[in-house]
């Protein structure tokens, strides 16, 4: 493309923050730091690790500086990005690995910083999970700062802009992203980046447009040229023509006005047309996004990822340390329910400060993970279901277990359960003598044998992200196949239906805590399969809540017994998306 020619060009990459924007480009580029790599003489040896010492301290003053800032210009949530990186700089594992490599191989500190902060990058990189993928960018954000730091550089900064421009990079570290101003950003488009980086929840939370994945549209443009962002729709349009303009004008005017109705009807019920109630709940990872969880109005937590504990952590957190994290949450959402999915690490989610309890696996993915690894370290999954025991006693919580492929692994994983009440109960500490205990569906085995997993736990939820990658055999995170990843193939469909009708027929309920939840085109097919309840992101929730009010209940199960003739994928995609555009129609 040459931009120069004065054509317009429409690129499609990634919606990642709502809104639109227009104006010049501010091409920012961000150069590879160039690392020198020699051998410290014996005697210098305990100054170079004193060196080391003094540059994570004078990093983490500099981080404390730029959270501070983020929280005037910002808000305390997203403040809270940056205690990530503080634990960065405190986990012994990484600075006692970079000192380790420095005394064997007495090559300077940055060197050996350089080459273990970027197997933890790796570590990060190669995970299944788009958000824990994304945590890699913190390890390299405060990488290159310790980096500037022990070099004797002045770090880039995007204060630098001055006017009014949308900012096109590779990608933009957290830092960077907490040095924007949003009186002169009007977008942001990276080539890099998801949904999840740093970069889009501060762009979200400063209501800047953004798209992510546009590749390779820094070598496409140049400073200056006119460019126009569709965060709604993920479209860049380089020099958009005055037909184009006006468009845009118009459409802007009514996403305003719907994003209004939305926050609006956020505040009502999820009740369909013809009077059924359906219970929208959150997916979550942290203690701290149960303010989240109050402020979009969720029904509780349908997902509570523990893992989370573990991967920011150099060791294996401890049954005091995992109780203390479930009861904050528990309590801070009580009389709602809290549903905690036991860990689901695995060869696709090493844990940096671990690395041994899993190790290495050709095939992560079909691999030791999630119940298979905890079933094989019984006293460390037991640690973990003592604490979730203990945190019932303070609210109402439901246990999961992840990747449960029969009726087997089930029953081993609750003789476990067993034990661990008795432990509790011998100690004389409260639990609630009637947690329900539920299995998730995201491996085919699990699906096919619904009828016998439904008579040996209380509820079924659908990770549906898993069951689609294993139904198709799709590696979602494979470029070239990526595009056959398709919830609306007919295989999905079936298989969903399936689950359900063998889960109601035994009395329990099913949720869909994947990706399709939050999917307001999906969630009237969901509902029309019978799916009794959603947990999604909390963002999401108005957009989902406002279709469940905008349809009747037995609309869409007339449209989901259609979807189930289909035999082609676009034409069950066709079926739900007019399903949706006929009772979702933004206000002009």
């Amino acid at each position: 493309m040459d931009s120069s020619a004065n054509s317009e060009t429409v690129i499609q990459g990634i919606p990642a923050s709502a809104g639109i924007a227009h104006g010049q480009v501010f091409l920012y580029l961000q150069n590879e730091l160039e690392i020198p790599q020699y051998t410290v003489d014996p005697e210098r040896r305990g100054a170079e690790i004193a060196r080391f010492e003094q540059a994570l301290v004078v990093t983490r003053q500099q981080i404390r500086q730029v959270q501070e800032q983020v929280r005037k210009n910002t808000s305390e949530e997203e403040a809270l990005i940056f205690d990530a990186h503080q634990m960065v700089l405190e986990d012994q594992a990484l600075i006692g690995e970079t000192i380790r490599d420095f005394q064997a191989s007495g090559l300077n500190i940055e060197t050996c910083f350089n080459a273990v902060a970027q197997r933890y990058v790796q570590a990060f990189a190669e995970i299944d999970d788009e958000y824990l993928r994304e945590r890699a960018a913190d390890i390299k954000d405060v990488t290159k700062r310790v980096l500037l730091v022990l070099l004797g550089q002045a770090a880039t900064s995007l204060t630098q802009l001055v006017e009014q421009r949308v900012i096109v990079a590779e990608d933009i570290s957290p830092s960077e992203a907490a040095g924007i101003d949003r009186s002169s950003a009007l977008g942001i488009v990276t080539d890099a980046g998801s949904r999840t980086s740093h970069a889009v929840i501060v762009a979200r939370s400063m209501k800047i447009p953004a798209v992510v994945g546009v590749n390779d549209l820094t070598t496409r443009v140049k400073d200056g040229d006119w460019i126009l962002v569709d965060g709604y729709e993920g479209v860049v349009i380089v020099n958009p023509s005055a037909a184009t303009m006006f468009r845009y004008g118009r459409i802007q005017s009514e996403k305003k006005t719907f994003e209004t109705q939305l926050m609006a009807v956020n505040e009502l019920p999820a009740e369909t047309l013809d009077g059924v109630t359906v219970k929208l709940r959150a997916n979550i990872e942290r203690p701290e996004e149960v303010a989240l969880v109050k402020q979009y109005r969720a029904a509780g937590v349908g997902l509570y990822r523990t893992e989370f504990l573990f991967l920011n952590s150099h060791v294996v957190p401890t049954e005091e340390q995992q109780y203390a994290a479930y009861r904050t949450i528990v309590e801070g959402l009580a009389p709602e329910p809290v549903t905690i999915r036991t860990l689901d690490l695995g060869g696709d989610k090493p844990m940096p400060g671990n690395p041994h309890l899993i190790g290495p696996e050709a095939n992560p993915f079909l691999g030791f993970r999630a119940i298979r690894m905890c079933l094989e370290h019984p006293e460390m999954f037991k640690d973990q279901l003592r604490a979730v025991l203990r945190a019932s006693a303070h609210g109402r919580v439901d246990l999961m277990y992840p990747m449960i492929s029969g009726a087997e692994e089930l029953a081993r994983a609750n003789a476990l359960l067993e034990e661990a009440k008795a432990e509790v109960r011998a100690r004389g500490q409260a639990f609630d003598a009637a947690l329900r205990v539920g299995t998730m569906i995201e491996i085919p085995s699990a699906a096919l044998t619904a009828d016998v997993l439904a008579e040996r736990c209380d509820f079924f939820s659908i990770g549906t992200n898993d069951l689609i990658q294993y139904l198709l055999a799709i590696d979602r995170g494979n470029n070239r196949i990526a595009h056959l990843y398709d919830p609306a193939h007919p295989a999905v469909v079936r298989v969903l239906k399936g689950v359900v009708d063998e889960a109601h027929k035994r009395g329990i309920k099913v949720s869909v805590c994947g990706e399709m939840a939050g999917d307001p085109v999906f969630v009237p097919l969901l509902l029309g399969l019978g799916i009794d309840e959603l947990s999604l992101t909390p963002t999401l929730l108005p957009a989902v809540k406002y279709i469940v009010r905008s349809m009747r209940l037995s609309e869409a199960q007339a449209m989901a017994r259609e979807a189930l003739a289909q035999t082609d994928p676009k034409k069950t995609y066709a079926l739900v998306e007019a399903f949706y555009k006929a009772r979702v129609q933004p206000a002009g």
